[in-house]
């Protein structure tokens, strides 16, 4: 259940990101927008591709410089992900699992040169919605689930690299979730103990 305290600790986390982003020096900081694709799905013990879906990642980040080798980068991004599965048979069917949150990645940040950098840290999110879609010969069409049988938040270890290009930045990332999805017994009983895995590539613009 998504509590007054819940929210008001997840706006405040945000709102601490984006003054401290504001406030530093401007030779210092910079901001910019980035998006790209999530290649995702869901794990138990072994982290594997055979049900991963396409999704999207978007928003905004800053790059906060300590010294000429090292940032603390802190991002505010809208992300879906999930799984899909395929029955392939007498029918064929197609469903995808869908997982959408506004996730809070804040990452280490070191640079290897003027092109090169490479980025480790975490995550945390905050579930926004989850649906169902189906696709196939007997089923066509979607539905919403219940928000209240997954766990609201969810967090994870973030590793990737980036190569810059200018005022943009092409990078590729990968996101381990510690956190079990299911929270009721009726979602357990479909995902048992998931959780969430997703390789993302992007593209960030720098403002300056």
């Amino acid at each position: 259940m998504i509590t007054k305290t819940n929210l008001k600790l997840f706006i405040g986390t945000i709102t601490v990101i984006v003054l401290s982003i504001s406030t530093a020096n401007a030779q210092e900081a910079r901001m910019g927008v980035k998006g790209g694709l999530n290649i995702s799905n869901l794990y138990v013990d072994n982290v594997n591709d055979e049900n991963s879906r396409i999704g999207l990642n978007v928003g905004l980040y800053g790059q906060i410089l300590a010294t000429d080798f090292f940032a603390i980068q802190p991002e505010l991004l809208y992300t879906t992900k999930g799984s899909k599965n395929e029955y392939d048979g007498f029918v064929d069917q197609e469903v995808k699992f869908n997982l959408n949150y506004l996730e809070v990645p804040v990452l280490a940040v070191f640079k290897l040169g003027e092109v090169a950098e490479l980025h480790a840290g975490g995550y945390g999110s905050y579930l926004l919605g989850a649906n169902v879609s189906y696709a196939g010969d007997i089923v066509n069409g979607g539905e919403e689930l219940d928000r209240d049988n997954f766990k609201t938040y969810d967090y994870g270890l973030v590793g990737g690299l980036g190569l810059n290009f200018g005022g943009v930045q092409i990078g590729t990332r990968y996101n381990y979730g510690l956190v079990k999805l299911a929270k009721t017994d009726n979602a357990k009983t479909i995902l048992g103990d998931s959780k969430n895995s997703v390789a993302q590539v992007y593209v960030a613009f720098n403002f300056k």
